[in-house]
């Protein structure tokens, strides 16, 4: 592979405006796809074989409203009993009207008819249904239905609007650029010139440019989750930096060598682009493995996300060399401070710390080790679930209909569950339909229960039950789960069959099917790492130590992700719109996309170590030397991973802030704690044990030339040749 990317480096090096001119063209051609063909991103989380979901799809052709999307309309009076005026009452009646009136609105009830008002006479509810998918709801009836209200307003009255069709998920606000700068400024810090950090931040915004807008124009042809390109925009940013910085960083210290420019890109694109396209295929093959979980839309975002890597690479190893071109050896123009060239007798602080772990390995991996159990300890509390109302921004339309719902109805009419009573085939339906409702009304757990809906042949009915407890509460869980079980007694003394579903059921299948997802994708998660390192590194103590690192990192950040959003620490500096469960693709997603990263700094790291003691080193002393050749870079590139992911913690989408801070913690310890003291830590103590592998195994596992060294070799004997018209 090596030789292959020499040449391929070389050859973008040489035929940089025509591979510049390429990546513009492929630019503008999807830009222009996406601006044609892009459609609408979805927020519904649906997971087909679930109970609520089957359910939803049998009876969409009776109950075509229950597939629709859905808003609430909270009309609030200042003080009790100020909703039940004759002048309010008025007020509320004629918005209603215009409401109804907005094209694509099915139907709205009054809400003095259906009794939607508060006990107190403070809040009544009208319940917006469309004549179509919520998918298909457009802002301008959004705006159109907010605009109908105008007569409540005028009266006096606070009007609020959510449900489904306002709790609007995976909204990037900016918070992007911020992680941006603090990359500029990382890579200006660690490159010391304003050319030489400007390259990893471009090839970077076209990677992403070209990722999204394929994103975009595929959204007209297939049904994305919103969270995907949000998601493929965090990933693609973070990788895409790194890569670069990864390849750059070896192109200068070739320079620094006497190497020519085009030699220096050549051999930087085959050695450090090795690694950045075997961390690369680590990540994709992580992000693509997220389909194990059966889960669609978590497939899609997996997808997404690992097609930008895909670009991020390809960006690296062939637009990167091209613009290194142009750069020549004025990559260090515009310097901020005077780099020296590296002399080999430099004692860096890279340096200096690997020999403080290689002298403290054990006191290093035990106060490294129990620091991360403390951080973990939380996890065991884990509890998951999907956002709604009231994980929405404080103040938003959204939050304010879901908390004066909740104050004054109670907690339960924001988890409203559907129980469908099909009674084919039973001789007195409506007795049967009865008998179903009177025995749900004395579950725990359950406040009330709405008038049935039932269809014209009367044989199926929608029996709507409002929960005591919250759609975040575990008690709501509970009574799903109650109203199950009482399926067989049910059918033993009704006849009748009875289905849960509704959105808050729906969401609670989701949680408990990405939950049970966990444990397989985990374990080919931890197999493939495996395999890919006992493959780059011929070992059996490195692949082991690896994974161990990983699972630490991962149960590590999992437990500061529920000490922030489930318990609510952290309250004031970060600012969690509401604290509950634990958005419930979180887990497996940091799973995912930690393991790639992970990976790229294990590769970067343990390499290093290895063509040390290739070379005749002592197994401490290339452990030092691989910390000191890779401390730098590590350091630089993790920093640029936590500043993107954190930024997404300032905006307030209640998706995307838990998955920004997840990764950015996840980064951070596993970058400056299990790789930059745990790992050597554990090198040291191994020894040479750590690159004993069985006879066996060298004959049939296939040697990879990481660094180059066979390359090197040959270049230093006979130059590659060109291949013909380069």
């Amino acid at each position: 592979m090596a030789t292959h990317l020499y040449r391929l480096g070389r050859y973008c090096f040489r035929r940089r405006r025509a591979v510049l001119a390429v990546w513009i063209a492929v630019l503008i051609a999807i830009g222009g796809a996406a601006g044609a063909f892009a459609g609408k991103t979805s927020d519904e989380f649906k997971v087909p074989g679930t109970e609520a979901q089957t359910t939803l799809d049998r009876i969409k052709d009776t109950f075509p409203e229950q597939g629709h999307g859905s808003a609430q309309v909270v009309f609030a009076a200042p003080a009790p009993g100020g909703a039940t005026t004759p002048e309010a009452g008025r007020a509320v009646s004629e918005a209603v009207a215009r409401i109804t009136a907005v094209p694509g609105v099915a139907a709205v009830p009054d809400p003095y008819a259906t009794h939607a008002v508060s006990p107190d006479g403070r809040v009544a509810i009208a319940l917006v249904s469309f004549d179509h998918k919520l998918a298909d709801v457009t802002d301008q009836q959004r705006d159109a239905v907010k605009a109908a209200a105008e007569p409540a307003r005028a009266a006096g009255l606070d009007v609020a609007f959510g449900g489904d069709a306002y709790n609007r998920m995976a909204q990037v606000d900016g918070g992007e650029a911020i992680g941006l700068a603090v990359a500029g400024v990382v890579l200006v810090i660690t490159l010391g010139s304003l050319v030489a950090a400007g390259l990893p931040l471009l090839t970077a915004l076209v990677g992403v440019g070209v990722a999204m807008a394929a994103i975009m124009a595929l959204s007209g042809s297939f049904e994305i989750i919103t969270t995907a390109p949000v998601l493929a925009l965090m990933v693609g940013l973070a990788v895409g930096i790194d890569y670069a910085l990864f390849i750059l960083s070896r192109h200068r210290r070739h320079l620094d060598e006497g190497l020519e420019p085009d030699e220096a890109a050549a051999r930087a694109t085959a050695t450090a682009g090795s690694a950045v396209v075997f961390a690369g295929l680590t990540v994709v093959v992580a992000l693509a493995g997220l389909a194990v979980a059966g889960v669609p839309f978590l497939t899609v975002m997996g997808l997404a996300a690992s097609g930008a890597v895909v670009v991020a690479v390809l960006v690296a190893i062939t637009l990167l060399p091209a613009l290194l071109g142009f750069a020549g050896r004025a990559i260090d123009r515009l310097p901020v401070w005077k780099r020296a060239l590296r002399t080999g007798s430099r004692t860096t602080l890279g340096e200096r710390w690997g020999r403080f772990v290689v002298r403290r390995p054990l006191a290093v991996l035990l106060v490294g080790l129990a620091g991360l159990g403390l951080l973990a300890v939380p996890a065991a509390s884990l509890r998951l679930g999907l956002p709604g109302g009231g994980s929405q921004a404080a103040g938003t339309d959204a939050r304010k209909a879901y908390d004066l719902v909740g104050e004054s109805f109670g907690p339960g009419f924001n988890a409203p569950l559907v129980v469908v009573v099909d009674a084919e085939g039973v001789p007195q339906p409506e007795q049967a339909v009865q008998g179903v409702a009177a025995r749900l009304q004395t579950l725990p757990g359950v406040r009330t229960l709405l008038p049935p809906a039932v269809d014209q042949a009367g044989r199926t009915a929608l029996l709507t039950v409002i929960p005591q407890t919250g759609p975040d509460d575990a008690g709501t869980r509970t009574l799903v789960n109650e109203i199950r079980d009482q399926r067989a007694p049910l059918k033993t003394s009704t006849g009748a069959d009875i289905a849960v579903t509704g959105t808050t059921a729906a969401n609670i299948d989701v949680s408990t099917k990405l939950g049970q997802a966990l444990p397989p994708f985990l374990a080919v998660i931890v197999g493939i790492a495996v395999v890919l390192l006992a493959l780059a590194f011929r070992s059996v103590l490195v692949p082991l130590k690896a994974v161990a690192g990983f699972l630490l990192s991962i149960t590590a950040s999992l437990g500061a992700v529920v000490a922030v959003y489930q318990w609510g620490w952290l309250d004031g500096l970060i600012d969690v719109p509401k604290v509950g469960p634990v958005v419930s693709f979180v887990p497996i997603l940091l799973i995912g996309v930690l393991f790639g990263l992970a990976m790229d700094y294990e590769l970067f790291l343990v390499s290093g170590m290895k063509e040390q003691y290739v070379h005749g080193k002592a197994p401490r002393d290339a452990v030092v030397a691989g910390v000191r050749g890779g401390a730098r870079v590590v350091t630089a590139a993790a920093l640029i991973m936590v500043s993107v992911f954190g930024s997404f913690v300032f905006g307030h989408d209640p998706i995307v802030q838990p998955i920004g801070f997840a990764l950015a913690v996840g980064v951070l310890v596993d970058a400056f704690v299990v790789r930059m003291a745990l790992v050597p830590a554990a090198m040291a103590l191994f020894g040479k044990a750590a690159w004993w592998f069985p006879k066996r195994l060298e004959k049939v596992v296939p040697r990879v030339d990481m660094e180059g060294e066979q390359l090197i070799a040959r270049l230093e004997q006979h130059p590659v040749k060109e291949p013909a018209g380069v």
